[in-house]
């Protein structure tokens, strides 16, 4: 049995993955319950950056891309938010890693990537996101999110 300091970080930890999961799960039933593709406006209201903006920024499209790939369709995933798509293998083994740790005592073999590859991710989504997307003619056109909210 561990000291009371190790019991305590074990519960903290326990209940940080727990609150994790519990998010994702409102997450999912938030995006099944208010399908982000219509065109009714859901009670978040419409992304905030595309409202004050009128371009396309990070977070435009994030949430119809989690719904299609809820729904299996990762053709329109890509579409709405293509490097959103490619973090999330990533951190999905973040998550499993961490909570395998946690609840099993399981160590899951780290993701080790150089500096160099995250720092080329952040820019290439700050690219994509806020300059890419938003420039008017094909290929880049596909990837423009339009503000759906009427």
């Amino acid at each position: 049995m561990g000291s009371p300091v190790e019991i305590s970080n074990v519960r903290t930890h326990r209940w940080a993955t727990a609150s994790v999961v519990a998010l994702l799960a409102a997450a999912v039933g938030f995006v099944l319950r208010f399908d982000p593709t219509d065109r009714i406006a859901d009670p978040t209201g419409p992304c905030l950056w595309h409202a004050v903006t009128g371009i396309n920024g990070p977070s435009c499209g994030g949430t119809r891309m989690f719904y299609y790939l809820l729904h299996g369709d990762l053709v329109q995933a890509a579409r709405h938010h293509l490097l959103a798509l490619v973090a999330v293998p990533f951190l999905a083994y973040a998550g499993i890693r961490w909570f395998a740790a946690v609840w099993l005592g399981r160590a899951l073999p780290a993701l080790r990537l150089p500096a160099w590859a995250y720092a080329t991710y952040i820019a290439a989504f700050l690219l994509y996101s806020t300059v890419l997307r938003n420039l008017p003619w094909a290929p880049f056109t596909w990837f423009d999110i339009p503000n759906l909210t009427p």
